[in-house]
């Protein structure tokens, strides 16, 4: 059996008439065995609002009649089948008590069920739309494969666990109807409720595939597909066919947000084939990223990444000296913090953190604690502001002349740190957020519209 798995995010699912659509295209293809939601756009910000220890009484019933109103909105559109809507007032009742739990009990494991809601939700209610169109189809608990450590807020998944448990739970059902579940939320060994981190739904629904070694990952978005660089900062952006993993790797990881960094790492694991369109406009197209592609041009695209802080380290025991790297980095690690970039000097390393699948509930990566370890063998300077430029293609470090093109054009900027050479596929700048845009443009210009 020949499987796909499909991916909606939170826009493709925001409302009936996109839930139709969404279902439309679940339809026009037979292989789409299984679904993967994310909650309705605007929930799970309603969902992590919830959780901060500042919300009062007031705020919470809120934020409460907010998240019930998008779920009850669709659920009227459906005619309010009784099934449909007692599963939904289950999960909204379990919303309010788990806020109503937190001002007792902030738990990071207590967050994380409270997050998990919103997928729950979506799964139940996209199931029902799919129903309505006379396909079989119903909602999957995924905390019963999607099995992880216990690490709340950015849970990692335990890749073979997860293959065992979809082969016994997941599988037998596909050949009967189509499985609709929840992305970015998953189950530590003890059944508690985890979360892969922010973005993690792109990621849930390539590690099913991996799972189930599907042949395709379709991720649908508000987008038809991966473009030079973001539309809005380069109007002459235009979209790619096709791309290889490695480029699409770098261009999730430096900015691209159409596609989830994580996604990748399963689909190159298994080389399985990665599909990125509009749910809005599928008739579009999109983009396929491939294992091989027919094209690798030295430029392929211009990404940006926001947001970016450069951790400044000094010490002179660097001097000369070995094992201060080590130490840095085993620091960092306990910490769950993974490095991005870093240039070194003789007593300086700077360095900037890697905020993929960041914290489900939105904390800082530079915790106290943290920065408290680091101050016992070096001297800390944390930088901010910062927007990350990456130009992505192919043969870029062994080819004569790209950084005089591309220099040119950063001659009026500032900028603050260069990374070239440890990867054939980039070449990255660090720069102030408030001249990122215009660097993207002129780097867009000059690079793809000369």
């Amino acid at each position: 059996m020949s499987i796909v798995v499909a991916k909606f995010g939170g826009t493709s699912v925001a409302d009936y008439e996109a839930m139709n659509r969404c279902a439309d295209i679940v339809l026009t293809n037979a292989d789409t065995r299984v679904v993967v939601v994310s909650a309705s756009s605007g929930v799970t910000n309603l969902l992590v609002e919830l959780t901060q220890e500042c919300v009062d009484e007031d705020r919470r019933q809120q934020l409460l009649k907010s998240i019930a109103s998008i779920q009850y909105k669709i659920l009227d559109e459906l005619g309010q089948p009784h099934d449909v809507a007692a599963r939904l007032d289950a999960i909204l009742s379990k919303i309010a008590c788990l806020s109503e739990s937190l001002s007792q009990n902030r738990s990071k494991a207590t967050i994380d069920e409270l997050l998990a809601q919103g997928e729950q939700c979506s799964s139940v209610l996209f199931a029902a739309v799919l129903r309505e169109k006379g396909e079989r189809a119903s909602a999957f608990d995924v905390r019963q494969v999607m099995r992880t450590d216990s690490h709340f807020g950015r849970a990692e998944p335990q890749i073979e666990a997860v293959k065992q448990l979809c082969a016994e739970h997941l599988l037998p059902l596909l050949s009967e109807q189509c499985i609709v579940t929840q992305g970015f939320i998953g189950a530590d060994e003890q059944g508690a409720t985890t979360t892969l981190g922010r973005g993690g739904s792109d990621y849930s629904a390539a590690l099913l595939a991996e799972a189930l070694d599907a042949s395709a990952v379709e991720i649908w978005t508000d987008v038809p597909g991966i473009f030079t660089t973001d539309p809005r900062l380069a109007p002459n952006a235009r979209p790619i066919q096709e791309i290889s993993f490695n480029e699409a790797a770098e261009m999730a990881t430096f900015g691209a947000k159409v596609l989830h960094p994580a996604t990748i790492l399963p689909a190159v694991r298994h080389k399985i084939q990665v599909f990125v369109g509009s749910s809005k406009a599928p008739e579009l197209g999109g983009t396929w990223i491939r294992h091989q592609v027919s094209d690798e041009p030295i430029y392929r695209a211009v990404a940006v990444r926001r947001d970016q802080t450069l951790l400044n380290l000094h010490s002179l025991q660097m001097l000369h000296a070995q094992g201060f790297l080590a130490e840095t980095f085993a620091t960092l690690a306990r910490h769950k913090i993974s490095v991005d970039l870093i240039t070194t000097s003789e007593v300086n390393v700077s360095l900037t953190l890697d905020k993929t699948g960041s914290d489900s509930a939105g904390n800082s990566l530079l915790s106290e604690a943290l920065l408290q370890e680091l101050s016992q063998h070096c001297r800390v300077r944390v930088e901010e502001g910062l927007a990350l430029v990456a130009i992505v293609g192919n043969k870029i470090a062994t080819t004569a002349g790209v950084c005089r093109r591309v220099f040119k054009v950063l001659e009026p900027h500032n900028v603050r740190m260069i990374c070239q050479g440890a990867s054939p596929h980039n070449l990255c700048v660090l720069v102030a957020e408030s001249e990122a845009a215009q660097v993207v443009s002129a780097l867009h210009q000059n690079l793809f519209e000369g």
